[in-house]
C-alpha cells in the first residue's frame, strides 16, 4: 500500500474538517467557511491569481452594468467591485437563480429521506379539485428538476402574473401536457413554482421555514437577510422572487462549490449533487436547474427556443456550472480551481443577437470574455484562450413561445387553462391574503437591515 506523508494527510484532513475545496494546490492559503460572520479574505497572490491581472477582469465586469462582482478562490474572497460597499447588503431580485435554490432544497429534502427524485409527483400532492389529472400527477420529481415535464410554457407570460397568482402549485397542474413528461426540455416559470410546492408538501412544512432552518441558517444567511415572495395563497415562488444580498448570494456558490458541505457538515448527499452537475439527455447544458459548460445547449423560449452547437463556454474550464438568473446574477463554480465568482446587476451583454441580449442565452459574450481575462490571472494553472466572442447567428422571434394569452390568463384565475375552482377574486376556499400578509414584514425587516449595514460600510470606509 503506499504511503502518504504527514502533510498530504494534514491537506486531507483541512477539505474534510473545514470543508475546503480539494482542488486547491499545496502553496495556496485556504480559508474556513464561515459561521455567522463573514467570509474570510486572502490576497489574490496568496491563492495564486495575479492581482493586476484579476483586478482587470473586475473592473471589465463592473463596467459592464455589474453591481457586485466577488471573487473566490479556496474558500477565501479574494476581489470585490468598488461597488460592493454600497451593493453587498442590499437584497437583490436573483431571478432564475431562484430555481437553483429550490434545487439545493429538493436536494436537502432527499438527503433527509423525505423526497424522492425519480417518484412521481402524486406522491406528494393533495387530492382533489384543482390538485391534477393522472397524467399530471404521473410526472416525477427529476422531470421537474431537469425542467423535461412536458407542460405547456409561456416564460414570459408565466412571470407577468407576480402578486396576482392565485395558487401557482394549481396553475402549474391545470397547464395543458404538450410532451411526454421526461422527454423534452422546456424552460419554463410553472414547474419550478410546482417543485417548490412539492418539496414543501413532502418535507411537511412551509417551505421558507424549511430553508431557513436546513440550508440558509447553517450557511450563515439569518432570515432578516432576505425575503422571497409567494404567491396570493402563501405559496413560496420557485422560478424566481426571492431577494438576496450579493455577499449572502455567494454563500451558496461556496455551498455548490465544496459539494454540499459546510464547515465539515454534509447539507446535501453526494448522489444529489453529482446528479445536480449531470446533464440530461434532453439538455446536455442543464442539470438540476442549473446550467452546464456543455453542448449542445437548448435555449430558454426567447425570442424562440433553438438548440446552439458545441460548449457554451469555452472560455472557461469545462468544469464550470453556474446559477443563472435574468439580466445576469449569477454564481459560476469552477472546482476544478476552487474558484467561484458572484455577481449582480443588470444585463451587460454586448451582442447583435437579441436573444444574447436580453440574457436568454447561455452563449453570453459578457460570460465569454469576462472569463478569457479571468484566466489570464490564474497562474498555477494553464487555462486555453479560445480568442475573442464570436456571435450567434440572431434567432427568429416567435411571440407565442414567449408570450401566450392562454398561459396569461391561467395566472389570473381566467380561461380555459385556469386552475379549476380559481379566480381573481378566489381559489377553492384558499385565503388569498395569505402570501402578502407574510411576506411584507419580511420585506420590511431585510430593507431595514440593508440600510443599517450600508451605513456601516459607508461610514467605515469599507
Amino acid at each position: 500500500m503506499r504511503k502518504v506523508g504527514k502533510g498530504a494527510i494534514g491537506v486531507v484532513a483541512g477539505v474534510l474538517v473545514l470543508g475546503m475545496p480539494a482542488a486547491a494546490q499545496a502553496g495556496q492559503k485556504h480559508c474556513a467557511l464561515p459561521g455567522s460572520g463573514p467570509v474570510r479574505t486572502a490576497t489574490p497572490s496568496q491563492v495564486d491569481l495575479d492581482s493586476a491581472k484579476l483586478a482587470k477582469a473586475v473592473r471589465f465586469a463592473a463596467a459592464r452594468n455589474r453591481l457586485s462582482v466577488r471573487v473566490y478562490r479556496n474558500n477565501c474572497l479574494v476581489a470585490t467591485s468598488g461597488r460592493d460597499r454600497l451593493t453587498q447588503a442590499v437584497p437583490n431580485q436573483l431571478w432564475s437563480s431562484t430555481k437553483s435554490v429550490v434545487s439545493l432544497l429538493a436536494g436537502i429534502a432527499v438527503t433527509d429521506g423525505k423526497l424522492d427524485v425519480d417518484a412521481p409527483i402524486d406522491r406528494y400532492l393533495p387530492t382533489g379539485t384543482g390538485w391534477g389529472d393522472a397524467a399530471h400527477r404521473a410526472i416525477t420529481v427529476r422531470d421537474l428538476l431537469t425542467e423535461t415535464a412536458g407542460l405547456k410554457q409561456s416564460i414570459l407570460s408565466e412571470a407577468a402574473t407576480v402578486g396576482n397568482d392565485p395558487n401557482v402549485a394549481k396553475q402549474a397542474l391545470a397547464l395543458p401536457l404538450l410532451h411526454k413528461p421526461g422527454t423534452y426540455f422546456e424552460y419554463t416559470q410553472r414547474v419550478p413554482d410546482l417543485l417548490a410546492f412539492v418539496v414543501q408538501r413532502a418535507v411537511g412544512q412551509d417551505l421558507q421555514r424549511y430553508a431557513q432552518k436546513r440550508l440558509f441558517g447553517p450557511i450563515g444567511i439569518a432570515k432578516d437577510d432576505y425575503f422571497w415572495l409567494r404567491d396570493r395563497s402563501g405559496n413560496t415562488y420557485g422560478y424566481a422572487n426571492l431577494f438576496l444580498p450579493s455577499q449572502q448570494f455567494g454563500r451558496i456558490g461556496l455551498l455548490l462549490e465544496n459539494g454540499g458541505t459546510w464547515r465539515g457538515r454534509r447539507l446535501i448527499g453526494r448522489g444529489y449533487m453529482k446528479g445536480l452537475r449531470a446533464p440530461s439527455a434532453q439538455n446536455p447544458c442543464y442539470g438540476y436547474l442549473v446550467w452546464l459548460n456543455k453542448g449542445p445547449c437548448v435555449t430558454p423560449s426567447i425570442f424562440a427556443r433553438r438548440t446552439l452547437k458545441g460548449q457554451i463556454l469555452a472560455s472557461a474550464p469545462d468544469d464550470l456550472f453556474a446559477t443563472v438568473g435574468a439580466f445576469q446574477q449569477n454564481n459560476f463554480v469552477i472546482p476544478s480551481l476552487g474558484v467561484v465568482v458572484t455577481w449582480t446587476g443588470e444585463g451587460g451583454d454586448i451582442s447583435t443577437d437579441p436573444q444574447t441580449v436580453v440574457s436568454a442565452n447561455p452563449h453570453s459574450e459578457l460570460y465569454w470574455e469576462f472569463f478569457r481575462r479571468f484566466s489570464r490571472a490564474v497562474q498555477d494553472k494553464r487555462l486555453h484562450d479560445p480568442g475573442p466572442y464570436v456571435d450567434d447567428p440572431a434567432n427568429q422571434i416567435k411571440p407565442f413561445e414567449f408570450i401566450d394569452p392562454a398561459v396569461l390568463f391561467n395566472g389570473i384565475g381566467l380561461g380555459p387553462t385556469a386552475p379549476q375552482g380559481c379566480n381573481v377574486l378566489a381559489c377553492d376556499g384558499d385565503d388569498l391574503s395569505a402570501g402578502p400578509r407574510q411576506v411584507l414584514p419580511d420585506v420590511i425587516a431585510a430593507v431595514l437591515k440593508a440600510g443599517e449595514e450600508t451605513a456601516r460600510n459607508l461610514t467605515a470606509g469599507r
